[in-house]
């Protein structure tokens, strides 16, 4: 076939001559989809900037001899404002602020507000980040099992039996070494007789129970579902107030309290994908191949689960961030001498008309910064889904 027939045979085809454009992968795809999405864009930009702070916060306040020392107390500067110098005649050598003046003015002791707010700044990205971590792997796990093993039922008494050892162990390891030990006997003594029930020989009562026991079941699905549904009843702010209360003051403690009660909207994103996902053909191959289930749901369907939970992630780590600043406001979050954004607003709300700056500045930072994340997560959300993206 000559060339004037390959010509006229694209032409009767409809068919275009010569190699075509390369596909667009999906990286480039989503950096051209999130310039065109402003507020998403801004939101990420703000992102990197409060990252690259708190590191620098992190590296700047930390050590011996920090660059910029939150903790200096210096009484005959207290409440200076903002862009004010320093009475060097007052101060010793080691007071004198690094930068030669109070950036962000000073507290009601003296102390410099913005080497402060760079410690907090750190603070708050760590809990964040850390408790949406905790989050996300709780979410993932509970949300895997539940869309794929759903439908498989478990036995009553072995939901029951967990429970006791669970909160069995809880009260011995919190202090309640008598209730603790009288659950964990409990458990125990049924697992033993569980073990010997094939040779016992008693009497007709005694053992109608244990069929009952044995015989009521329960959906995997329905469990763990019904568990959301109770942790969702309860004001996770009071929640996690209260928990705050009865544990010893800690950064690594309000990380967990704020992780392990964080998990349900992961959890549910997780479920509802697995449940369309467990249909699809590469699953009902990988099956047939014989992978095992636990590497069908987190190396198969988890990946292609992934994009509600990391919008669930990005705007759950702003709620981390404001939930951990009401604490601190409040008292019951990361204890001094950290520097937090919320302690640093609890500071100053005695003295909001005399030094208006200690509640403006924190005030301020908290809301561009979750403002930011949560612009950002609405941009991940409409870029990740096929529906919405066409807008752009």
């Amino acid at each position: 076939m000559t060339k004037t027939d390959n010509k006229a045979l694209f032409r009767d085809t409809g068919a275009e001559e010569g190699p075509r454009a390369p596909r667009e992968s999906r990286l480039r795809e989503f950096w051209r989809l999130l310039r065109r999405n402003r507020l998403a864009f801004s939101g990420l930009a703000i992102f990197v900037f409060f990252f690259f702070v708190a590191f620098s916060g992190l590296v700047l306040t930390s050590g011996t001899r920090p660059v910029f020392d939150p903790a200096i107390v210096r009484l005959q500067e207290k409440l200076r404002p903002p862009l004010s110098e320093p009475n060097l005649a007052n101060l010793l050598p080691k007071e004198i602020p690094t930068l030669g003046v109070y950036l962000f003015g000073t507290d009601d002791l003296g102390r410099d507000v913005f080497a402060r707010m760079l410690q907090g700044a750190w603070v708050s990205l760590t809990v964040g980040f850390v408790a949406v971590g905790i989050a996300v792997l709780i979410g993932i796990g509970m949300g895997g099992i539940s869309g794929y093993f759903g439908r498989n039922p478990v036995r009553v008494d072995h939901i029951l039996l967990a429970f006791i050892v669970s909160l069995g162990g809880g009260l011995l390891i919190g202090g309640a070494f008598f209730a603790g030990g009288v659950l964990l006997l409990i458990g125990s003594t049924y697992i033993l007789f569980s073990l010997w029930r094939k040779k016992w020989s008693g009497k007709q009562s005694a053992q109608k129970l244990l069929r009952l026991l044995h015989k009521d079941t329960i959906s995997i699905d329905t469990l763990i579902m019904r568990i959301v549904d109770i942790m969702l009843c309860f004001p996770v702010f009071f929640l996690i107030l209260t928990v705050v209360a009865l544990l010893p003051a800690s950064m690594y403690n309000i990380m967990i309290v704020i992780g392990l009660t964080s998990w349900m909207g992961t959890t549910r994103f997780v479920r509802a994908e697995l449940l369309s996902l467990r249909e699809q053909d590469f699953v009902t191959a990988a099956k047939a191949l014989g992978v095992s289930d636990w590497r069908i749901i987190f190396r198969h369907m988890i990946p292609n689960a992934m994009a509600p939970v990391l919008v669930s992630a990005t705007i759950g780590i702003a709620s981390a961030i404001l939930i951990e600043a009401g604490l601190s406001f409040l008292g019951f979050g990361v204890p001094p001498p950290h520097a937090t954004w919320g302690n640093i607003l609890s500071d100053g709300k005695r003295f909001i008309f005399d030094a208006p700056w200690l509640t403006f500045i924190p005030g301020f930072a908290i809301l561009i910064v979750v403002l930011a994340f949560n612009l950002f997560g609405e941009g991940l959300r409409d870029i990740l889904n096929p529906k919405l993206r066409e807008r752009y």
